[in-house]
């Protein structure tokens, strides 16, 4: 367990989420440890006498990120409501809690996953292994991320931005980490076979975790070979993928879709309107931040954008297509499949970027990294633009 615990802590770290020697990561097996001393412990070891948990994770952000989430807590004293999926579907809100005790935390937590304690950090929780704690914190840093770059959009728009907020907008955005632009060396297709294709795969989604295009690990991954979709298990960390992938046949002879992503129908559709080998999907920030942009006030479907917007919309040529995870009536697996395989690249709304390779992953991941850097000058060029409006 404390193996565990280590892990993840260095994986808050290497993610530039917390500073180094920050997390603090307890798992409870026979016993209750730590990944390192820390005077917190203490204190910490008596929320899982009030919860069903087994690990718990508890850091201060690094910057930029403790700036935008002390300045949304303040905010939103009730709990933040981030709009994006990964917050509909996992986290619902975020509570905040006035100071780090045992007892605001354990309340925080018997609600939802992640708890929020301004000037201290973040507080979540899992309850079978650290690495729902760690996706957690993930999540709602990302959640958070979101949440504060969209609510400067929407204000600036308005033209009535609180000196409150710019203040913290312009210490974040000088924080900004610096963008990547250089292109990993990926493996060259096309692969001709299993173990090719295996290893390209893990090889892709480490690339994506380690460029920053992705919360946590989530995300997916698939290649056609023939015809059989190889692609991740629902839930498998895009880091480590070596055995989490699922092969499934496209006549459906076995069972293995079961284990596999919840939007493996939306990718075969893909393949099947598309000669791409290979999809590749990631949760770059400020394509969902865009994804989420919209100045249309009075829309009959405001508020249910992200599975009833009928709008034409794209960014810097990138579509923009409604659609919740999975399948179903609103699933993405009806409404991404025509855009991405028309475009070779689409945004899916408050979700994340899908892209296509032709042979390898090297195409599929230069265009997320493309689009994730569009989106970027997008959105401070549209805060110039406003700017310059309003003079």
């Amino acid at each position: 367990m404390k193996t565990l615990c280590e892990k993840y802590a260095r994986k808050l770290t290497a993610q530039g989420l917390c500073a180094e020697g920050e997390p603090l990561v307890g798992g409870l097996d026979a016993d209750l440890v730590w990944n390192r001393e820390d005077p917190r412990a203490e204190g910490l070891a008596k929320v899982f006498d009030g919860l069903s948990i087994n690990s718990l994770v508890c850091a201060r952000p690094a910057e930029p990120y403790a700036t935008l989430i002390d300045y949304l807590a303040k905010t939103h004293p009730g709990g933040i409501r981030p709009e994006d999926t990964e917050t509909r579907t996992f986290l619902h809100d975020i509570p905040v809690a006035s100071e780090l005790t045992a007892e605001t935390v354990v309340a925080g937590l018997k609600k939802r996953k992640a708890v929020i304690i301004p000037g201290q950090g973040i507080v979540s929780s899992g309850t079978v292994s650290p690495e729902q704690g760690f996706v957690f914190y993930s999540s709602t840093v990302f959640a958070c991320f979101v949440l504060f770059f969209s609510e400067y959009l929407a204000a600036a728009r308005r033209g009535d931005i609180p000196p409150a907020l710019q203040a913290a907008f312009e210490r974040v955005a000088d924080n900004l980490p610096t963008p990547r632009t250089d292109l990993p060396n990926l493996a060259e297709g096309p692969l001709p076979v299993e173990d090719e294709v295996l290893a390209a795969m893990a090889e892709a989604g480490r690339a994506v975790v380690d460029y920053g295009l992705v919360d946590s690990f989530f995300g997916n991954i698939s290649y056609r070979l023939g015809d059989t979709i190889h692609v991740s298990q629902t839930g498998s960390s895009l880091d480590e993928l070596e055995g989490c992938i699922d092969p499934c046949p496209l006549d459906g002879s076995a069972t293995n879709g079961m284990t596999a992503s919840s939007e493996l129908s939306a990718h075969e559709d893909v393949y099947s309107r598309s000669d791409a080998r290979c999809i590749l999907h990631g949760h770059p920030k400020f394509a969902v931040i865009l994804s989420m942009d919209c100045d249309k006030a009075d829309c009959a479907n405001r508020g249910r954008c992200h599975v009833a917007c009928t709008e034409c919309r794209t960014v810097e040529g990138v579509p923009i297509v409604p659609g919740e995870v999975g399948t179903g009536p609103t699933g993405l697996c009806n409404t991404l499949p025509p855009a991405l395989a028309a475009s070779g690249a689409a945004i899916v709304h408050g979700h994340g970027v899908f892209t296509l390779g032709d042979t390898d992953f090297n195409q599929a991941f230069r265009r997320l990294l493309e689009t994730e850097t569009l989106c970027r000058e997008a959105y401070f060029r549209k805060l110039a633009q406003l700017d310059a409006r309003s003079r």
